[in-house]
């Protein structure tokens, strides 16, 4: 017999794809017409915590009107017998950053496929007036065939024009993830298409390296490089990646928004003639998809959780 502990309203959760400091993702299903979905839900520490509910609240906001087949889909917000949660389109629970643990070949034979879908999912994004503002590998899905979804609103920003750009306040609260971040982010600055393209810059070389651009004896010293820093090449790194390729990263990657791509669109113009590697990396003899942690069941998982969150 199932469990009322199982259901969140109609949905039956059936397996937990990931848990986080305030939301878990879970794989369930709809009891009348039997559609599976992943469900993102306040959990036990947060579920009255006024803040984390608007921004559940506020990611539906952002992400209901983005219908693009590279955005995962967010469906509704709900509230069932006192749980918070968004209803979304279930896709791969693979994302990038869980890949390229296991080194950037993982996803290198495909890489050129991931990169294309991405940077449209941004770009569509911003038509929209949306600037991300937490491009980070984490925030992209990927299924087995390479097609690719950008997830995670929580922080996105409407963009700023007129007089709101124009009276914003510098040094206002900064969110972000360290090792992704743009120089006027960190400052408290206004953020624009640009912004994204930086943190999507520090993605790339990540995605082609294995490692994010600059790392930092403390939370300070990171911030620090992505200020002050040389921008570093990915090529030196890994001698497969074109020349071309690393410069086409450091300019996204450069100081200034004003020496950056001006939009994802000119971004994508250019590398879509810019070849990514020398020689063209194979599928590694074990897939990343093939040899994923396992994940515990609805009864396993309302014992002690375990915290899997990015440190950075």
């Amino acid at each position: 017999m199932t469990k009322s502990r199982d259901f969140l309203g109609p949905y039956r959760l059936t397996r937990l794809i990931r848990q986080g400091s305030a939301c878990d993702v879970w794989e369930a299903i709809d009891e009348q017409s039997q559609a599976r979905y992943a469900l993102k839900v306040l959990n036990n520490r947060h579920r009255n915590n006024k803040s984390e509910i608007a921004s559940l609240k506020f990611e539906y906001t952002v992400a209901k009107d983005l219908v693009s087949p590279n955005i995962i889909r967010v469906l509704e917000f709900r509230v069932e017998s006192g749980v918070p949660f968004l209803v979304m389109e279930l896709f791969s629970e693979l994302n990038m950053k869980q890949a390229l643990r296991r080194g950037p070949e993982s996803l290198a034979f495909m890489l050129d496929k991931i990169v294309e879908q991405a940077a449209e999912a941004l770009y569509f994004m911003h038509t929209k007036g949306w600037i991300h503002r937490d491009i980070k590998p984490d925030n992209f899905l990927v299924s087995r065939e390479g097609e690719t979804k950008l997830i995670d609103f929580t922080i996105a920003e409407k963009k700023k024009s007129g007089l709101g750009k124009l009276f914003h306040r510098s040094g206002s609260t900064v969110q972000g993830t360290r090792s992704y971040m743009a120089p006027e982010q960190i400052q408290g600055k206004v953020c624009d298409e640009r912004t994204d393209v930086y943190s999507f810059g520090c993605v790339l070389f990540e995605a082609t390296t294995g490692k994010p651009p600059y790392t930092g004896h403390n939370p300070n010293d990171l911030l620090s490089k992505h200020l002050t820093a040389s921008i570093p090449s990915a090529s030196a790194y890994n001698d497969n990646v074109t020349s071309e390729f690393a410069m086409l990263i450091k300019r996204m990657m450069a100081k200034k928004p004003s020496d950056r791509h001006p939009s994802m669109w000119e971004f994508l113009k250019e590398y879509r003639v810019t070849q990514v590697f020398k020689k063209r990396p194979k599928p590694p003899e074990i897939s990343v998809f093939d040899n994923m942690p396992g994940i515990k069941s609805t009864d396993d998982m309302l014992k002690k959780p375990s915290k899997q969150d990015d440190p950075e």
